[in-house]
């Protein structure tokens, strides 16, 4: 057994990342100035992206996106039952109506038969989820949205590196998502980043992350002097700091680096869990990329004489470290009062949501801490071999 907890989502953090930062610091701009500029350009260019707007998550990625389609009150926004609760989340928050769907099973994406189901004259925007950074099956969706008159918010956080057919996750809807919170493919601590190649949804998002002042305010985080700013909106405090952009401009130099670096672990999870009693992930879809962000096992506990969480609790005796991606939306107690959900709603994702386990996948990990990963599932699984 291991002597050290290996730590789920760890990130590898190099000498570049941590001489910006403390340049950063020495600066004395530490909120958002030139570096986050400088990140916003890194990312577009990376995507090819017309408009980049760095911000401090995800989650304000995806509220602003929905504001700045101009959804309303009452709106609804179809997205997927195999999702975190930020997804849903900031759909409420933007006083629109969330519509849950069912997922596949076998690729955990959302399920573009299901959500032709549930279209009605309310719905305005379909908001899919890269699922651990597999690319949704985009053309049906965006062949839904084309012919209800439906505008499409990608979820990437999962899916920096995904490409669909030669287009990269993010640049298919209208305005793509990403994360670089501490366990993603590249980090800023916090911080996300939305994309888009509309100018007005791209000049929407950047009033609204700061205080819904007129966009002419963001030139006074420059070295060009003072400039009066108008409120234009009610807006947000949304922003990411130069702080957090001083590790983003060096992590996606990296990018492709890292994803090679997780393909490699994640081949070799394949490789060492096939034959065990458990199923590893689909695998990837020609004409795709996935972005190698969460490597999943489904236990097959019909044949297991333990649950998937007393299987956790084996894995932490043993220390290695391990997360749940997700439980299902209609299995959270708050979404059940607020939504009218209840338990089997949604076949698939809660199949899932009960043997779902997300082992280490970071470039961090050496060989030793992949080889006590496997170890130590592979044990557990021949020990608790229902008899």
């Amino acid at each position: 057994m291991r002597k050290d907890f290996l730590i789920f989502g760890s990130p590898l953090i190099e000498k570049d990342e941590i001489k910006e930062v403390v340049s950063t610091m020495r600066s004395g701009w530490l909120g958002t100035g030139p570096r986050a500029s400088r990140f916003e350009q890194l990312f577009g260019g990376y995507k090819g992206s017309k408009h980049a707007l760095a911000l401090n998550s995800c989650t304000a990625a995806l509220h602003l996106s929905i504001l700045a389609l101009g959804l309303k009150r009452g709106d609804e926004v179809i997205t997927t039952a195999m999702t975190f609760c930020a997804t849903v989340n900031s759909i409420i928050h933007a006083g629109a109506k969330p519509v849950i769907v069912d997922c596949q099973r076998d690729t955990m994406n959302i399920d573009p038969r299901e959500i032709e189901k549930m279209i009605t004259k309310k719905t305005k925007a379909i908001l899919p989820v890269h699922f651990a950074g597999r690319p949704c099956d985009m053309a049906q969706i965006m062949k839904i949205a084309k012919k209800h008159g439906l505008k499409v918010i990608e979820d990437c956080a999962h899916a920096i590196e995904s490409e669909y057919h030669g287009k990269k996750a993010g640049r298919i809807g209208d305005i793509g998502c990403f994360s670089f919170y501490v366990t993603k493919n590249i980090v800023t601590g916090e911080g996300g980043m939305a994309i888009t190649d509309n100018e007005k949804y791209a000049d929407r998002i950047k009033v609204l992350s700061l205080h819904g002042m007129s966009k002419d305010a963001w030139k006074r985080f420059g070295d060009k002097g003072f400039k009066h700013y108008q409120v234009v909106s009610a807006g947000f405090k949304y922003n990411m700091m130069d702080l957090q952009a001083a590790i983003g401009i060096h992590q996606i130099k990296r990018v492709e680096k890292y994803w090679e670096k997780r393909q490699r672990i994640w081949n070799k999870y394949d490789k060492a869990f096939a034959g065990l009693l458990c199923s590893t992930p689909l695998k990837q879809e020609k004409g795709t990329k996935h972005a190698y962000h969460l490597y999943t096992l489904l236990l097959d506990t019909e044949r297991l004489d333990i649950t998937r969480d007393e299987f956790l609790d084996e894995l932490t005796k043993r220390n290695i470290g391990a997360g749940v991606h997700y439980l299902s939306i209609n299995m959270h107690p708050y979404y059940q009062k607020a939504l009218g959900l209840k338990l089997d709603d949604f076949p698939n994702a809660e199949y899932i949501a009960k043997r779902t386990i997300s082992l280490p996948l970071s470039p961090k990990l050496n060989e030793k801490d992949t080889d006590d990963v496997i170890e130590a599932v592979t044990e557990i699984l021949k020990q608790h071999k229902r008899k």
